[in-house]
């Protein structure tokens, strides 16, 4: 389920690993069951380009009071997850992405998309980078909101659909086709292997 690459992935691309955390992937109520199969694909992006690698992470508020609007809300339906009651290791990378940092990059984030605080966004600006390839989780929310901000901003996006995860294929699945046959002029679909060959 991919359109491929227009054309080859500029050098100095980077690679935005989404929310791969231990929240998504040890034994928590958020726990994505494939994310396990998906970190070793996300790891072969990390390989070759490290250095080019920013990862996000999504942090819990300390508790539902101190979260903004309906996220109080959001947070009263998951309080077991706030900071004040989850282990602090939970929102650290993946054992298997940690040692990517650094030279890989981390930012925080307490909304679904990166773009909300504004560093992620003057960082790549400030370094010249006009193209993202992202992976991560979860397909259908948290790179949802990743990839659509990414094209309000004018980035050129390139989705690795084979290293991507949710909780259900079935959105998944929709969410794949929403970014090939509704986004399909900004938002490109790619498998690993293509990605890699494009991107030297």
């Amino acid at each position: 389920m991919a359109n491929g690459l227009r054309d080859r992935v500029p050098e100095n691309a980077v690679h935005l690993c989404v929310d791969m955390q231990r929240l998504f992937v040890d034994d928590t109520p958020w726990r994505t069951p494939w994310a396990q199969r998906v970190i070793p694909l996300i790891a072969r992006v990390c390989d070759a380009h490290a250095d080019r690698t920013c990862f996000t992470r999504f942090i819990p508020p300390a508790a539902p009071g101190a979260a903004a609007g309906e996220w109080v809300r959001y947070w009263n339906r998951w309080v077991e997850l706030t900071g004040d009651r989850i282990d602090p290791a939970l929102v650290e990378l993946a054992p298997d992405l940690q040692r990517y940092v650094p030279p890989a990059r981390v930012f925080d984030k307490t909304v679904y998309s990166p773009w909300a605080c504004g560093g992620l966004q003057q960082s790549l600006v400030a370094s010249g980078i006009d193209t993202l390839v992202v992976t991560g989780g979860e397909t259908d929310i948290c790179v949802l909101a990743t990839v659509l901000g990414a094209v309000d901003l004018g980035f050129r996006v390139v989705v690795v659909t084979d290293a991507l995860c949710s909780s259900a294929d079935s959105v998944h699945d929709a969410a794949l086709k929403l970014y090939r046959d509704r986004f399909g002029l900004q938002i490109e679909t790619v498998e690993l292997d293509e990605l890699l060959d494009g991107w030297r």
